[in-house]
């Protein structure tokens, strides 16, 4: 089971993650969230370092989450659908001092789409069309 995603750049198919049955060689569409949300909060902290003048040597950006795959398979109808939490967590090698850390980290908060539009749970409207 998969699908294909034009985007824009690239063809990438999504599948059904092991834990559900997939094979493992398409793109989760659980993990691509979580990579969508270290890719903006990595580029976000990158702008906001350099606005706010702090000098990164290297830095990693990290995101996991925790799911009961009983939800989505449907075998438990207590398990949730989806993440039960998500941690983001950036690895910084960087002499900037704590207050100027402790500022990127909140303006990187603000200002990323990605984690801001998971955070707040936005309302999504769904459509079937028949061709």
């Amino acid at each position: 089971i998969a699908c294909k995603v034009e985007t824009g750049r690239a063809l990438a198919v999504a599948g059904l993650h092991p834990a559900t049955g997939g094979s493992g060689l398409e793109l989760c569409s659980g993990d691509m969230l979580l990579e969508a949300l270290v890719a903006c909060a990595g580029v976000t902290l990158k702008a906001v370092a350099t606005a706010i003048d702090i000098k990164l040597k290297a830095g990693k950006v990290a995101a996991e989450g925790d799911l009961d795959f009983r939800g989505t398979l449907g075998v438990a109808k207590d398990a949730p659908v989806g993440f039960a939490q998500i941690r983001l967590r950036f690895d910084l090698d960087t002499d900037a001092p704590q207050d100027k850390l402790d500022k990127l980290l909140k303006l990187t908060e603000r200002y990323c789409v990605v984690y801001q539009t998971i955070k707040s749970g936005p309302p999504i409207a769904i459509s079937l069309r028949c061709a």
